[in-house]
């Protein structure tokens, strides 16, 4: 019986979403790669094995002392050397292979409306998406899905902040040590620089913010998070220089 080989579109999917979960989620009982077993047509246990394997050819993981499985690097590889440096194309590429599976428009797949697409280009409009997605995804997946400050786990509630914002700096879009997973006051507060984090990774309030000391919402959502320490990720850990960048540049002192 021949052996039923992986594709290159097969690859390319399971590597885009390797870099969307943490090195402890990389195994068969995690939705995620239920997913994509059940949408590609591999079992569980085959896209696990494939995760771990381009766990192998990870320099991260390699410099953390772990490894992954390296029998699959003849075939895993050549895949992570073409998209390593150029994450954007590789989430482009995965959710139009993943668009072609379920024979279907990606703007369908993205939910992308008409409206959406007005006074600029698809091809802008989908690429925004995507990215936006996969950093979402990625950044709650770093969080367990839950907020750093406040400990909220309502999904509908998180939100996955950059550090350095979007429109900034193209180079740290999708860099999983630009984001934070926030609640939505405590994104919003971080955003407009009322709230900041030091190197300690202890929260910081703007003087500005403190304006507001005499009211009882500060006390309460505010004074009670002051030099209190953020909760850390499974990996990524917030860049301490993308921090710092935050402060100098938006933190109101």
């Amino acid at each position: 019986m021949a052996r039923n080989l992986w594709t290159r579109e097969e690859l390319i999917v399971t590597l885009a979403l390797y870099f969307q979960l943490p090195f402890g989620r990389l195994n068969h009982g995690t939705p995620e790669v239920k997913q994509l077993a059940a949408l590609i047509g591999r079992t569980d246990n085959s896209v696990a094995l494939r995760l771990v394997n381009f766990a192998a050819c990870d320099p991260y993981i390699l410099a953390t002392g772990r490894h992954g499985m390296a029998g699959g690097e003849r075939i895993c590889q050549p895949i992570w050397d073409e998209f390593a440096n150029n994450h954007e194309h590789l989430f482009m590429e995965a959710e139009r292979i993943k668009a072609q599976l379920l024979k279907q428009p990606i703007e369908q797949t993205l939910h992308i409306t008409a409206t959406d697409l007005v006074g600029t280009t698809r091809e802008a409009v989908v690429k925004q998406r995507i990215n936006q997605n996969v950093f979402r995804s990625m950044i709650l997946a770093n969080y367990n899905s839950t907020c750093a400050i406040t400990g909220i786990t309502v999904p509908e509630l998180l939100v996955a902040s950059h550090i350095v914002p979007w429109a900034e700096n193209e180079q740290e879009r999708l860099n999983p040590e630009n984001g934070i997973c926030l609640s939505s006051l405590y994104d919003k507060a971080f955003d407009c620089g009322l709230i900041s984090i030091d190197t300690d990774y202890s929260i910081l309030l703007s003087e500005k913010l403190k304006t507001y000391s005499k009211c009882d919402f500060y006390e309460q959502h505010f004074a009670a998070i002051e030099n209190k320490k953020i909760s850390l990720p499974e990996e990524h850990l917030p860049n301490k220089r993308l921090l710092e960048w935050h402060r100098e540049r938006v933190f109101e002192k």
